[in-house]
């Protein structure tokens, strides 16, 4: 109900800009410039965690990218999910291969999902496939991840603590290996810090698709995840300083 009332509201009231706060416009150009109008380009976090993907991001996370990604997660514009996920889709051309895309998000804690009224990574998901579809790409948003223990607050936690917070922390839900054999994994996030929650949802992953000695091809190829870490990701923004690790690694 309150994620119905914020979308219909969201229609009739006036609104800011989600980025600079620009009266009677939901997300001026100079912002929508911000979020998705630079080239995205491959990010690593340091220290970077064990078995993270390859992950692109659209944009830094300051100033109004930061404000977007806050204003749709926090406070419920949920018609900036459209701007974010034309981000996250550019993200994900960064660094596919050709085939049919499984947009894999992230889970939500159901507690931070009830608290919202919205799950804002699935939201913005199914946005950046409705915009790779325009162009052509076969991708669909496939939600099998879930948590299977209680977690800490991320926030306030350093590099190390997060990745313990974590470990074993996802799992892909019963009859998910099925759907993630239809075709490329990429794994979706809003947003990149440590890497930590990127990491086990790719461990989580190359679990569930595990098979048997002798079983015959690799199914780690198949979805793109090898037994020695790799596979793909893609985030919205990522911190400044991952972009600059980038730079300098080049």
């Amino acid at each position: 109900m309150r994620g119905w009332w914020r979308e219909i509201s969201g229609l009739v009231l006036p609104v800011s800009c989600g980025g600079c706060g620009r009266p009677r416009v939901e997300l001026c150009q100079e912002c929508r410039v911000a979020l998705y109008g630079g080239v995205p380009r491959r990010v690593r976090p340091a220290p970077e965690p064990a078995g993270l993907p390859v992950v692109h991001a659209a944009a830094a996370y300051e100033n109004a990218v930061r404000a977007v990604l806050l204003a749709h997660k926090e406070r419920g514009e949920l018609g900036l999910a459209g701007a974010l996920g034309t981000a996250l889709a550019g993200a994900v051309r960064a660094g596919t291969v050709a085939g049919s895309l499984l947009l894999v998000p992230v889970p939500s804690a159901r507690r931070a999902v009830a608290a919202r009224g919205h799950d804002p990574t699935r939201r913005i998901a199914r946005a950046a496939a409705r915009e790779l579809r325009r162009d052509g790409v076969r991708a669909q948003v496939v939600p099998v991840l879930r948590q299977r223990r209680a977690v800490a607050d991320q926030a306030g936690l350093d590099a190390r603590s997060r990745q313990t917070n974590l470990a074993g922390a996802l799992e892909v839900v019963a009859g998910g290996e099925r759907l993630l054999a239809a075709g490329r994994v990429v794994l979706v996030d809003d947003l990149l810090t440590t890497g930590a929650t990127l990491a086990e949802a790719a461990r989580a992953v190359r679990e569930a698709r595990e098979a048997p000695r002798g079983a015959g091809p690799d199914p780690y190829e198949r979805v793109g995840f090898a037994r020695d870490g790799g596979g793909q990701a893609a985030v919205v923004a990522v911190s400044p300083s991952a972009f600059e690790i980038n730079r300098n690694s080049r």
